[in-house]
């Protein structure tokens, strides 16, 4: 890390010893924001030791979000970045924008002067060899104890480094043995350079970064490139790279473009395995549609996003919705094979598998309660899976009761 950054750690009473122990944290959070907020020059973002250390590992920056700007120009390049944290600081749900800090460090600019260095017969070498000496120190000799050997530097010492007059007064020697002052042949003053230059696979890299709270993490980086497109034209040599979370979800979902399709191709073999017909396979994959309907009408009565567990749930949900339906479907064959009609069987079979359906649902959706009403650690992992299980359950079992019978009764395979 850099000077300028560093980590402090706050650690809460039990929840019990707190003023209001019903506290939200969203809220406890904006309260320590209102705190900090009046503390000049300082910049804060509010994260979680283990959550900030896995963004590090991830993508080397601390937010759950990361704009990098690579290019060349590294005044171009702030510009651009301190554009795009604008955009970002006006995106509903991205909080905490901080550009990385590339200048503000104070720097002791000594520059000659020409025309007197001429008028003294002194050239910029010269001075430069003095100054040289007096700042950043000069090997004098060496001193010898036994076989080892040391060198001896010397310079002025920090007291005097720090103060503009008493460099300024620096002895410079001229061409016929006098000596004039440094501030006589060279302009002194205190500026301010590059704090750091980070760089990427070899180029330049200026990071704007910023947390996410109240929205889901794609919807906000969704929203910020569309107006980054649109406002921000990159300088030539420029371009942006997205980073933190946001390249963790966009590698979790291009696997699940590859999981999510095989399981599905998966489950339709093994029904046709089990059932020897395509139409009666594809009838009992009827349940999976419903249920995750079921699944996505859960996470939106609670308010969630969809991410990578819950897309986890979606696929355990898949296999109960068509265990169940394949129990029903063999039921009504066993039934069509002792000669009972196809209507007549489907309504009997649903009789006969009544209990093991709605018993299977119960004890899979049950099981889930206790993860779906979690509070505690890891809550945010178990809650959206737990939601998808319950609730898809509750539509796939209306499924295999009512829906499924009278899918087979009009279109299955088996005839008496």
């Amino acid at each position: 890390m850099p000077p300028n950054i560093s980590d402090t750690f706050i650690i809460m009473k039990p929840r019990e010893e707190w003023p209001d122990p019903k506290l939200p944290k969203a809220e406890l959070v904006e309260a320590v924001e209102k705190k900090l907020a009046v503390l000049p020059g300082n910049a804060f973002e509010i994260s979680q030791p283990i959550q900030m250390r896995f963004n590090e590992l991830i993508a080397g920056v601390r937010g759950d979000v990361a704009v990098k700007v690579f290019g060349d120009d590294a005044d171009a390049m702030a510009r651009t970045a301190n554009q795009v944290a604008t955009i970002l600081r006006r995106t509903a749900g991205a909080v905490d924008v901080r550009v990385e800090q590339t200048e503000g460090l104070p720097m002791l600019d000594i520059r000659p002067r020409r025309e007197a260095l001429a008028a003294m017969g002194l050239s910029a070498k010269a001075v430069q060899d003095v100054v040289a000496a007096a700042i950043g120190g000069r090997d004098a000799g060496m001193i010898f104890e036994g076989d080892r050997r040391f060198a001896v530097t010397i310079r002025l010492d920090d007291t005097q480094r720090a103060d503009i007059e008493a460099v300024g007064q620096i002895p410079v020697p001229t061409p016929d043995g006098a000596f004039v002052p440094l501030a006589s042949v060279a302009e002194i003053a205190v500026t301010t350079g590059p704090n750091q230059i980070s760089r990427e696979n070899g180029k330049r890299r200026i990071v704007v970064q910023a947390n996410v709270r109240g929205r889901d993490v794609a919807s906000v980086v969704a929203d910020a490139q569309a107006d980054i497109a649109s406002a921000v034209r990159l300088p030539a040599g420029a371009y942006l790279e997205w980073g933190g979370q946001f390249e963790n979800l966009a590698s979790a979902r291009d696997r699940l473009l590859l999981v999510v399709p095989a399981c599905f191709v998966l489950i339709l073999l093994l029904l046709y395995g089990a059932l020897g017909n395509v139409r009666d396979a594809m009838i009992v994959f009827t349940g999976v549609p419903l249920a995750l309907v079921g699944g996505v009408l859960a996470l939106f009565l609670r308010g969630m996003p969809f991410s990578v567990s819950a897309a986890v749930g979606f696929i355990a949900l898949s296999g109960i919705a068509v265990l169940n339906g394949l129990v029903m479907v063999t039921a009504i064959q066993e039934l069509i094979g002792q000669g009972m009609a196809r209507a007549r069987a489907a309504e009997q079979g649903a009789m006969r598998r009544l209990r093991p359906v709605v018993m299977t649902a119960l004890v899979a959706s049950l099981g889930f309660v206790p993860m779906a009403l979690a509070t505690g650690s890891g809550a945010e992992v178990q809650k959206p899976l737990a939601t998808v299980v319950i609730g898809g359950l509750v539509s796939a079992t209306l499924l295999t009761l009512f829906v499924l019978p009278t899918l087979y009764a009009r279109f299955g395979g088996r005839r008496a």
